[in-house]
């Protein structure tokens, strides 16, 4: 089958230490800190065969993340953005769809035919963080197109827990073809979902949610509020275009942030009371979190979700005084988030459809990649079987 392959040169930092584990796995920890010079191709790569659990899907459709840009995009030493766990050569491309076209020996809850998404952090289920049921920080964890082959292909084969069935999507937009598409946004709006509801605990129908940031994860935030009850939800993010989709999707009000300051918006909305809820999508905490907290609300929250390997000034007074909280957020699976998701997308009352602005061929991957760094575009598709 062919693959959008990426390849880089072990080569930490000199201010680097790499780990004993780093050393025995070949996988870094820190990304940007180890892997160097890096090459994206789509080639030839050898097809995926499923073990006794596992099925082997057929790609229909897969999102251009943010990390993708991050892997194709270097700082100034070739070095790669991305700061996760990652390991290198594999197949990227984590955000996707399929058909199952065959099943392993021993699977037992899946079909021949099934229309499926699946999770992105293959995690254990052994460890003591899986165990103590927090799968997202899996100390054994793989992640499919950081560490292993991902959907940038034709085929991938995955375990079956891992799948999630997606014919009431179809069901719902009466057409296969857009169902693979929007259950395509389904890992990252779990992203969000997870930050929102799982991490952050969620918000009373009627309060004020800021967004900052409305790439894919901010878009699929913008739409869980709305879907949740928000009050008044209030964006701000750099892109005409963007800012056009995040209305589309359900924001009230869409900003600059270079033209406003944000947090005078947010206090002026709220009439001097701050808003509850503060998502940072952007991945710029120390540009979007200081904003939040001139305009936190008594008992507010503010969720992390956007990577960013900076540091952010905070004066946690006037956490204290605001009786808030900041809440970290990672990954995307358990606690019901992906049936969650799905059942929202399925019942009509969460339609990420509009967010997709493009649609590549699996040749032109490195393309729709390359087009994603201009932060224009709300999802970009890629069709390895089209």
């Amino acid at each position: 089958m062919r693959g959008l392959v990426l390849d880089a040169k072990w080569d930490p930092k000199p201010d680097y230490t790499v780990s004993n584990w780093e050393k025995e796995t070949g996988k870094a920890i820190t990304g940007n800190s180890i892997w160097r010079h890096p090459s994206l191709e789509v080639r030839e790569w050898p097809d995926p065969s499923p073990g006794p659990q596992d099925v082997l899907i057929e790609v229909q459709a897969c999102g251009v993340c943010g990390s993708d840009m991050h892997f194709y995009e270097t700082d100034e030493d070739d070095y790669i953005l991305y700061p996760g766990l990652t390991k290198f050569p594999t197949i990227l491309g984590h955000e996707f769809s399929g058909r199952i076209v065959e099943v392993g020996k021993d699977v037992k809850t899946r079909k021949v035919g099934d229309m499926v998404t699946a999770e992105e952090m293959i995690w254990c289920g052994r460890c003591i963080p899986c165990r103590n049921g927090y799968p997202n920080h899996c100390t054994n964890l793989e992640e499919l197109g950081f560490t292993i082959p991902g959907a940038f292909a034709n085929y991938i084969a995955v375990d079956e827990k891992f799948c999630w069935p997606i014919e009431a999507i179809a069901e719902h937009f009466g057409s296969e073809e857009k169902a693979y598409e929007v259950a395509a946004i389904t890992e990252p709006t779990c992203v969000s979902y997870n930050a929102m509801f799982e991490r952050a605990g969620g918000f009373r129908p009627g309060h004020y949610v800021s967004i900052f940031g409305t790439g894919s994860i901010g878009l699929a935030a913008v739409g869980l509020a709305r879907a949740a009850g928000a009050g008044t939800i209030v964006a701000f993010e750099l892109s005409p275009e963007r800012r056009e989709l995040a209305k589309k999707v359900g924001a009230d009000y869409v900003y600059d942030p270079r033209e406003v300051k944000p947090h005078e918006v947010l206090l002026e909305h709220s009439k001097g009371a701050g808003f509850d809820f503060h998502v940072e999508a952007a991945g710029a905490p120390q540009l979007t979190v200081p904003e939040m907290e001139q305009a936190l609300a008594i008992n507010a929250k503010v969720v992390q979700i956007g990577r960013a390997a900076q540091r952010v000034p905070l004066y946690l007074e006037n956490f204290q005084v605001r009786r808030s909280q900041l809440f970290g957020s990672q990954g995307h699976s358990g606690h019901e988030t992906f049936p969650n998701v799905i059942r929202l997308v399925a019942a009509g009352r969460l339609d990420l459809s509009k967010i997709v602005t493009a649609r590549y061929p699996l040749d032109k991957t490195v393309e729709a990649i390359a087009r994603s760094t201009a932060r224009n575009d709300g999802k970009i598709i890629v069709k390895p079987n089209a």
